[in-house]
């Protein structure tokens, strides 16, 4: 007997999370500020990076400035990004909430709240939230791709291509964009069109070292490990290879260890994820 998926608020759901998680690079290396979820440009856009060496310095800073006028939508705003960039997601949301109430027409607040509900998880909330933060008249690419992401974490694969679409439209051949849509690829099992779509993403001059390591992970899914470690090492010193050769390995054994979960588990219905 052919062997049947878990249903998927079950095993099914539980095995996709761990892919995500595994699949977004964007948020485990570098000195990405926004999150497992800004892969996006999960969640999130070179612009939200921190200059700083220490995040944590931001956060003193962007918190007392926060403490000393709680109205202020951009002190709001800052702070919210630094408590994202300490890894403080639940702290960045009701900051950034209380501070969206107050200034419900301010876009650039409500942008960030969507990127920190996306943050913590809260994806569909997240998608409805940046929906606000833009307008058709006036769509702005980064907004988009965020989208796309939550769309991809809730398993609407089709949908989120359609916003990274919108978004290569904007900013063609983004490759932050391109990197989110290969990752959309590569968490609806098609793999081969992940990489195709990761490496023209790598292909770009100014593609960071998260697209890399995106494609390194997608070809290493594919069974073909000393190629994506190669790939991972490319460009890089011995000791940054190592360290990027050794995360790549962490995630493609975290890959495994939840297929091999949801294997074990008792067998009841569907594969098709809505």
């Amino acid at each position: 007997m052919p062997r049947q998926l878990l249903p998927y608020p079950c095993g099914a759901r539980r095995l996709a999370s761990v892919a995500i998680s595994a699949l977004l690079v964007f948020s485990l290396c570098s000195c990405q500020t926004d999150g497992a979820s800004d892969i996006t440009g999960s969640l999130g856009d070179k612009a939200e990076k921190s200059h700083a060496a220490d995040p944590r310095k931001d956060l003193d800073s962007y918190r007392d400035r926060y403490r000393a006028n709680p109205k202020d939508a951009d002190a709001a705003l800052q702070y919210g990004k630094a408590l994202r960039a300490t890894g403080q997601r639940s702290q960045a949301v009701a900051v950034l909430e209380e501070a969206s109430l107050a200034h419900p027409d301010n876009k650039a607040l409500l942008a960030g709240y969507g990127r920190a509900l996306a943050d913590n998880g809260n994806f569909q909330q997240a998608f409805d939230v940046l929906g606000r933060a833009h307008s058709p008249d006036d769509p702005d690419w980064r907004i988009l791709s965020v989208q796309g992401t939550a769309l991809d974490q809730l398993g609407r694969y089709e949908e989120a291509r359609q916003y990274y679409a919108s978004a290569l439209r904007i900013a063609p051949d983004e490759p932050s964009v391109l990197s989110n849509l290969g990752l959309s690829y590569a968490l609806s099992k098609d793999l081969p069109k992940a990489e195709e779509t990761l490496r023209r993403a790598d292909s770009r001059a100014d593609a960071d070292l998260r697209v890399r390591l995106n494609l390194a992970l997608v070809v290493g899914l594919q069974g073909r490990l000393a190629e994506a470690e190669s790939i991972a090492k490319a460009d890089h010193s011995p000791e940054e290879a190592a360290a990027n050769v050794a995360q790549l390995r962490r995630l493609l054994s975290r890959k495994e260890n939840a297929r091999a979960e949801a294997d074990k588990a008792p067998v009841t219905a569907t594969a098709h994820h809505d």
